[in-house]
């Protein structure tokens, strides 16, 4: 009979975050298919050397296993950066500090009053048919695409948004970044999504700001030049033409 004790649990449990999370990080990196078919040959290595016991075949995928590790870490150091930073960021370490630090009950208050300047903005932009691309840091750095641009390191206003992307401004052609509750910088360069799903009519702001939801967690809004209608790009979708109480709803939320 198997006993199985709360280390066991544990241990268990463990095993099946870390799997879990390694997968969400593999889809939304799109290596989706490169993660399962390490699982699958894991699976292949654990039952030829420590079920079958196959001592030749087991030091052959031995040496492949601890190879293919470092081969792994090569290939996607961009995505393990990222995940540890998620990891040791305010959503990743919350439950701790619900535990040591009790919540504020004005916090709701407070991301209402930060995000009205944006969302103000953004529907006097949309009015006038002025483009704008807007990129609201959430646990994942900016700090590569924030070196793109010019950093400014402002109080978050409407008037100085509205005046960066003014037609004739000289920043607004590339995106802001928002990080800490202040416009760290503007005229940044985003990468752009490769996704073939993108409806035609819809422009390089749409893709930029969809690629980077893809890479990072950032809550990205644009507002079409074309149509003067306001859209939202966050983890990897896209939310078009929502209204201003939409986007102040989607802004606040987690």
């Amino acid at each position: 009979m198997i006993n199985i004790g709360v280390k066991d649990i544990i241990d268990i449990l463990l095993v099946a975050f870390f799997l879990y999370e390694t997968y969400f990080l593999m889809r939304k990196s799109g290596t989706t298919p490169i993660f399962l078919g390490v699982i699958s040959f894991i699976a292949i290595w654990i039952l030829v050397s420590q079920i079958f016991e196959m001592r030749l075949m087991g030091a052959i995928l031995d040496k492949f296993i601890s190879v293919g590790f470092i081969l792994l870490v090569i290939v996607f150091q961009k995505e393990i950066r990222e995940f540890l930073q998620a990891l040791g960021s305010d959503k990743g370490l919350g439950f701790i500090k619900t535990i040591l630090k009790p919540k504020r009950k004005n916090n709701i208050d407070e991301n209402i009053s930060f995000i009205m300047p944006i969302v103000l903005s953004t529907m006097d932009l949309a009015k006038r048919k002025e483009g704008a691309l807007i990129a609201i840091q959430q646990t994942v750095a900016l700090d590569r695409f924030i070196e793109t641009g010019e950093v400014l390191n402002a109080n978050i206003s409407s008037r100085l948004i509205e005046n960066i992307f003014y037609k004739n401004s000289p920043l607004h052609d590339g995106a802001m970044i928002i990080s800490g509750k202040r416009i760290t910088a503007a005229a940044c360069i985003l990468p752009v999504s490769q996704n073939q799903d993108i409806p035609k009519r819809l422009g390089l702001r749409h893709r930029a700001a969809l690629g980077l939801s893809q890479e990072t967690d950032a809550k990205v809004i644009i507002v079409s030049e074309q149509s003067g209608k306001i859209s939202l790009a966050h983890r990897g979708k896209l939310y078009l033409n929502i209204s201003a109480e939409d986007l102040q709803q989607k802004l606040v939320s987690d």
